[in-house]
């Protein structure tokens, strides 16, 4: 049987006189080598969006939401732009939102990482702080630009897992571990339906699932597919969302068997 396949959407960015779909070299890694799927990237279709999804939904047997360094629009859960001079990426939202809700009707396996943890809770009516660091009582959770990457992926702060929840599962139990941090927008209201997988100190959510999924969601604040395989806690959960993609094609087969 062949690798599961993973849709990967893509950012859209604009280089020279271009625009180009692209993801980072580290998320498709993760997916090839942490979870053993085959990595599909889904181009930022925009406002095609939805004129085109159920036909990379047919193949596909999970979705994974990568980070970015855009931020979701404000607008979409009811609040102005406060910064508009950090990236945004409008054809990105068009895609990954009805996305999201196509392929939880669909049961589809879903891993979320920064930037998709975010796109998820909006999804499904949640709302963002603009600016995390901004919000009295709460942590700066944005890393230093000018560092290396290896320190800016280092562990930066605890959080706490629910007792009993999927994630303190996944890892054998565990109640708390360090995580990296690098993101300027966090969770203000969590959508109807998510339920919470883990706390920072501050209080700021940092992984959740849906609750109403029948199949594996999980979606994290931090960025376990950096260098995956050195980090036995992100092999754990990219394993977890693979073997979900592979039950997934699986019961697909099974499915297809009956009915051919």
């Amino acid at each position: 049987m062949r690798r599961p396949i993973v849709l990967v959407p893509a950012c859209q960015r604009q280089l020279g006189n271009h625009a180009w779909h692209m993801a980072q070299d580290k998320y498709l890694h993760a997916v090839l080598h942490g979870a053993g799927c085959m990595p599909l990237l889904l181009p930022a279709l925009g406002a095609d969006a939805d004129l085109d999804l159920d036909a990379a939904l047919q193949i596909a047997d999970g979705i994974m939401l990568t980070g970015s360094a855009s931020n979701v629009d404000a607008r979409l859960y009811g609040e102005d732009i406060l910064h508009p001079d950090l990236p945004q990426d409008p054809a990105r939202d068009a895609t990954t939102l009805p996305l999201i809700r196509a392929a939880l009707a669909r049961q589809l396996p879903l891993l979320a990482i920064c930037r998709g943890f975010q796109e998820v809770n909006v999804a499904l009516g949640g709302s963002l702080h603009q600016a995390v660091h901004a919000v009295p009582g709460m942590m700066d959770h944005r890393e230093n630009g000018l560092d290396p990457l290896a320190r800016q992926y280092a562990p930066a702060h605890r959080i706490k897992l629910m007792p009993d929840g999927l994630l303190s599962r996944l890892l054998g139990g565990e109640s708390e571990m360090m995580v990296n941090s690098l993101h300027g927008q966090g969770i203000a209201r969590l959508a109807d339906g998510l339920l919470v997988e883990a706390l920072a100190d501050d209080g700021l959510v940092e992984a959740y699932t849906v609750a109403s999924a029948a199949g594996f969601t999980l979606a994290v604040q931090w960025h376990p597919e950096w260098r995956v395989e050195d980090n036995p806690q992100s092999m754990r959960l990219f394993g977890a969302f693979g073997q979900a993609c592979r039950d997934f094609q699986e019961q697909q087969h099974r499915k297809n068997d009956r009915t051919g």
